[in-house]
This record gives structure tokens, sequence and C-alpha cells, in this order.
């Protein structure tokens, strides 16, 4: 059983005295401040601490952060305040010990406060990485001794595991950490799976043995003929990358252990590459399956060469070949040689790498809405592969796969993707939803006073992205809002002989008071939304303030097209410029603009208060969807003739589709960009004189 003092021992292997006399004074102070607490196991609460602590030293963190984590359940659990472990200790210790401690406030659900507590440990680690390494390693020493909870918690907390702490250990390089999270969460959520799976592993082993020998000694003489010092060594398949393979590949059980897998660990970069002319000597490469990591390594900071090749009876042998140094970094990735000073610029690739993905947690952070939104945004961000591509001027940049010109922008710089309006994939325009490869060159174009599209959101892939556009989108949404509920609120103003300047200040703020808000702006908002009435707010305003004579009327509210997201078009009816038109508010996303005669209209109009007259302005500069329904005779060529004459009549095409009736007649559905209803009438026009066309029928509900 691990003690103080033996853990002591160990400590000197790597630190001074008088630190040591630090970690043991933290030790002292956190046994007092637990006593008479307990683990579920039955044990003094103060060996889980201690344990914490053992697995920091192991990775030989510095005294400051043994001491937090000898610390680290001492403001939770015992009540003992943060500015108390600052006179004891120093600020940093306290910061870092506040960063890894869970809030203390009530939440709705455990998943908003899951949520909460990642949150804000990002915001410490954020400013110092160790509050990352401590909790990584109290969630090691909780999944070693998960035995001692009932079941539910140890599936819920194994999930928790596999789905957050484990792809951070990978994204921060610590394999050796995120081999040992997946393994015990597995083993906890799928216990019966992981046992099957561990039964047929040891007996593919035992089948194997002679011929991973084999291989083994071929490669180690052949590289001994080169001249090539090596280390070579067989590299075990672990249980759950083998069920994850299985799941997400769909591949049998025998198909992945049909493939035989080494390491060669050389002394430098330059036998790495001599090392893979030898392999691919003594067995033939596979196409298309060799990776250049030590050129452009992964965003986690892990380097290697990776090769397949046909070896003995054509079965697939993997190679990876890495140095000494690449090694230690890929199974402890940050912790091999931490860093944590901000504006250190002696930090080596894997640390660079970690505080830009860690700045980048930190621009999430500031985008999401909430806490639940950011931890999806972060999981997002969590995928464990990458394309690379190149900026213009030759910057490469690590994403997710599946990355479109949109993430990448945002990966540039959030006002890049905010104002982004089209792309360049190796010089050639191409949409903004392509999926990126690695090796391509992106250039973005912007344009001044862009906003984000609503519709980015169903295929951008990063976190970063995502957050951008929704807290943009948000923005957007905000100030569009409180134009429109100003102009709703001073129309309905005017009917009573009064404005918004006019109103009596007392008043206003009365009227603030009862819908619990504080600004103008607020109240302008929701109007706009359409949460709040512009008649109600506008009786409640001028009580007491004018008396309007006679009844209110109310003049139409010109549409002017450039509402942006708090006027929609109705698709039900698909109004243009000229229909008679009705608006229909609805709470939370503002009028939504009908036809006059739309059968989905005809409940809501004894409803005055959901409904309101508005007309189109005289000056509407933007183009509207309409859909016809053109029946015609079969004649070659004539979907074209069609396309050609709408073009003509300076119309768009949008979307076409044609449907055969029987032998000689046919139905085209056209959906068209128009301007208003006479640019709609001409192209009817138009279209009516084509020879062959017998109908044409605007579509509407």
């Amino acid at each position: 059983m691990l003690t103080i003092d033996s853990f002591a021992l160990d400590l000197e292997t790597y630190l001074g005295d008088q630190q040591i006399q630090q970690v043991r004074k933290a030790y002292h102070f956190a046994e007092a401040a637990h006593e008479g607490q307990a683990r579920r196991s039955g044990e003094a609460y103060i060996t889980h601490p201690l344990a914490v602590a053992a697995i920091l030293a192991d990775m030989h963190m510095d005294h400051q952060c043994l001491i937090a984590a000898l610390l680290h359940d001492v403001i939770e659990d015992t009540g003992i305040p943060k500015h108390i472990i600052s006179t004891e200790f120093d600020e940093e210790v306290a910061n870092l010990v506040d960063g890894v401690s869970k809030l203390k406030n009530m939440f709705h659900s455990r998943a908003e406060a899951q949520a909460e507590n990642f949150q804000k440990m990002t915001l410490a680690m954020a400013k110092d990485i160790r509050v990352l390494m401590v909790k990584l390693a109290d969630r090691l020493h909780n999944m070693r001794t998960l035995g001692s909870l009932n079941s539910e918690k140890q599936r819920r907390i194994a999930r928790e595991t596999l789905e957050i702490y484990a792809p951070i250990a990978n994204r921060l390089g610590m394999n050796n950490t995120r081999i040992e999270f997946e393994e015990l969460g597995f083993k906890a959520l799928y216990p019966l799976r992981s046992s099957m799976i561990e039964k047929a592993v040891r007996t593919a082993r035992g089948n194997r043995k002679e011929y991973v020998s084999n291989i083994l000694d071929s490669i180690k003489a052949n590289l001994a003929r080169d001249g090539i010092a090596a280390e070579v060594i067989g590299r075990e398949k672990h249980l759950y990358s083998i069920y994850d393979k299985m799941r997400s590949k769909r591949r049998s059980f025998t198909e992945i252990m049909d493939v035989y897998a080494f390491r060669i660990v050389v002394d430098t970069v330059d036998t790495c590459y001599r090392v893979l002319g030898s392999v691919h000597n003594l067995y033939k490469p596979v196409a298309g399956r060799f990776k250049d990591y030590i050129a452009i390594p992964k965003a986690n900071g892990y380097q290697s060469l990776h090769t397949t090749l046909f070896g003995m009876h054509g079965l697939p042998i993997e190679i990876q070949i890495r140095t000494v140094e690449m090694e230690m970094v890929a199974n402890n990735g940050i912790a091999g040689h931490w860093l944590y000073k901000a504006n250190d610029e002696s930090s080596s690739g894997s640390h660079k790498r970690a505080r830009e993905w860690m700045k980048g947690l930190l621009e999430i952070q500031q985008s999401a809405g909430n806490s639940l939104e950011f931890i999806e945004n972060v999981k997002t961000d969590l995928f464990p592969d990458e394309v690379y591509v190149f900026t213009p001027r030759g910057q490469i940049y690590e994403l997710a796969q599946g990355s479109t010109p949109i993430d990448f922008a945002y990966a540039v710089h959030t006002d890049i993707g905010n104002t982004c309006v089209a792309c360049r994939i190796d010089r050639r325009l191409a949409p903004l939803s392509s999926t990126l490869e690695s090796g391509q060159t992106v250039e973005i174009i912007t344009a001044s006073g862009a906003h984000p599209n609503p519709a980015w959101l169903s295929f951008v892939i990063t976190g970063k992205a995502r957050a951008g556009i929704r807290h943009s989108l948000k923005n957007q949404q905000s100030d569009e809002s409180m134009a429109l509920g100003r102009r709703l609120l001073e129309r309905t103003l005017k009917a009573h002989n009064t404005s918004i300047e006019a109103i009596d200040p007392v008043r206003l703020l009365v009227v603030l008071k009862e819908r619990n808000m504080v600004y103008l702006d607020q109240l302008l908002e929701a109007i706009g939304l359409g949460n709040q009435m512009a008649s109600v707010i506008a009786s409640r305003l001028v009580t007491a303030t004018t008396e309007s004579d006679g009844p209110v009327r109310h003049t139409p509210l010109p549409i002017m097209g450039t509402e942006g997201l708090v006027v929609t078009y109705a698709k039900c009816c698909k109004p243009i410029p000229g229909d008679p038109i009705i608006g229909h508010i609805s709470a939370g996303k503002g009028i939504v603009i009908h036809m006059d005669v739309c059968r989905n209209m005809s409940e809501l109009r004894n409803k005055p208060e959901e409904t309101m007259s508005v007309r189109w302005d005289s000056h509407m500069g933007q183009e509207f969807s309409v859909e016809l329904r053109v029946e015609l005779e079969h004649v070659k060529g004539i979907v074209a003739v069609l396309a050609s004459t709408i073009t003509k009549a300076d119309a768009n095409v949008d979307r076409i589709s044609m449907m055969e009736r029987d032998a000689h007649l046919s139905t085209v559905n056209l959906v068209l960009a128009v301007r208003d209803r006479v640019h709609l009438a001409n192209v009817i026009k138009r279209l009516r004189i084509i020879k062959g066309v017998t109908k044409i029928t605007r579509m509407r509900s």
C-alpha cells in the first residue's frame, strides 16, 4: 500500500528536498481536511488524492502540480475556501485546485452539471495546463477503483470517460493514458463483450505466436544486413480498439487479428527513412497505405512513419517507424516533456499544439450559448483523424476528417469564417460544402458585411466553426430583432398619436419591470422575435400618457426584404412582391409572410393577436422562389428550350424535374427565382408561346 513516506522516497529521483517537504505538508493538510471521510471501498479518503499524485509523479510533474493533486478535493468536499489554500501554499496552487474543483451550484440535470464542470475546467486549463493533468489523473484513479460503485454509476462514469476523457488524452498525445481509459471504460460499460473478446484474443495470440516470431526475425535480420541498429517490437492490439474497429468498420474478429503490427524504434529521423526503404525491399508495400507523420505530424504532436506490407502468405503487416523521442511523445504526449508557461517560446511541437487546441476551446467556450452546447462542440472537435490542407502561402492547417472550406475559414480566424462568401480549392472555385482532402490548397474569399448562412450548420464538422456560426447568427438575429421590434412598436404607437421618444421614462421602467427586463433594447428584441406583442406593449406604454380618439388604426407594415432572419417567407405558398400578403407573428421566429389566400392562414384570421397587416415595400431588391407546373407534349429537347426561355426572361432556374404522364404528355416542375409578380408574368408569357406547352400553373397551398 502506498504511503507518504514511500511516495516521498520516489520523488527524490527528480525533486529537491524543499519541494518534497512542501508535498509532505500538502499531504498532512489534506489528511486533516478529509479526516473521517472514507471512499466507497471503505479506505480512508486520503488514499485517493495520494494515488492521483503518484500517477502525476510517474509523469515527473512538478511539486506544485503534485500539491494540487493532493488537495484537489479539499475545496469541494471539506468546505475549506480557496484563500486558505493560497495562504498555506501559494496562489498558483490555489488556482490549480480551484480549476479542478466541481461547481456547487444546483443544475437542471446531471448532463448540465457535468457540462458546467467541464466548461469551468476548460477555462482554468487554458491558463495552466496542469489543471487538465490533475483532472486526467483523478479520472484515471477513479476508473481503476470503479468496482466499489454500483453498476449504474460504473456505466455512467465509463461512458463519460470513453466519450470525453479518452479523446482528450488522445488529443494531448497521452497514448498510455488513453489506452488505459479505453480498456477500463470498455470493461465497465460492456463487461460481457470485453470478456468474450479477451478470450478470443488469448486464443488467437497462441495460434499466431510462431508466425509473429518469424516476421520479427526476418525484419531484424534484414535491418542488420543493411547496417541499421533498431529495436523491433511486436505491437499488441488492445481490446477496445479491436471492438471499435469491429463495430465502426464492420469487420469480423478474424479480419482484424489477421493484421500483424510491429514498431521499429531507431536513433535519428534519417534512420527512420532508411528503415522504410529496408522493409519495402523485404516485403512488397500496399499501395496507398503509406503515411508520413514525421514530415506532417498529427494535431497532438504524434510523429511516425506508417506503412503496410504484404507479408508471408499475403497477410498484411503494419509497420510504425519512429525515433526514441517520438516513441516517448507517442506514449506520454504532453506529459512526456511537459511545459506550462503560456509565453514559453521554447516549447516543443506537442506543447504548442496543445496550447493551440486549448486556445481553440476557449474561443468555442466564449461563442457557445450554454455549457451543453459547449460540450457538444468540444466532442465534435475530438476526432482522432485529420486532414492537412494549405493556405495559398503554404501554411499547414490540421482539420477533422470531413471538414469543409467553412471549417477551414474558422480555423484560420473567426472573422474570416463570419465574412466568408466563396472559396477556391487548388485555384478553382468550389462549393463551400466541399469535403476537403489532405494536400489541397484552400483560399477563402470574404466580403465585408457578409454574415454566416444558417444552412452552414448542416455540413460543418469542427466545433469552432459550429460555435462561431451559432454565435454570429444569434448576434445577427438579435440586431435584426431589435430593428424590427422598433419598427413594429413605432408603427403601433403612431396609431396612438405618440412615439417611443415621447413615452414617459417612468412609465417605460414600469413596463420593463413587469416583464423582468432592464433595457429598452431587450423589449424591442422580444417584440421583433414575436415573444411580446407590439399592440399590448403600446397599450401599456400609452396608459396615462395619451388618449387616442376613436378606434386605433394600424397602417400596414412595409416589408423591405432586408430584415434578415426575423422576417421569413412561408414555404407553403411562396409569396412574391405583388401578391396580397398577411403576416403571422411566430414566437421566437419573428414574422412569417404568407399569401393572403394561403390555406394555412384560414384558422389564424380570427386571432388578431397572431396576425398583422403587412405590405410590400416599393423597393424590393432581392429574388424570391416560386414554383410552376408546366404540362406539355413530348417534344425532343423541350426541357432545354424551357430553361433557355426562362434565362432569356432574366430569371434563374433553381430546380427542375420531369414526370411522364402517358406516352404523349409530361409534367415539368420548375422552381424559379423571380423579382416580383410582373417578372413572373413575363416568364409565364414567354413559356406559353413555346410549341407543345399546354398548361402552366403556379403552385401554392
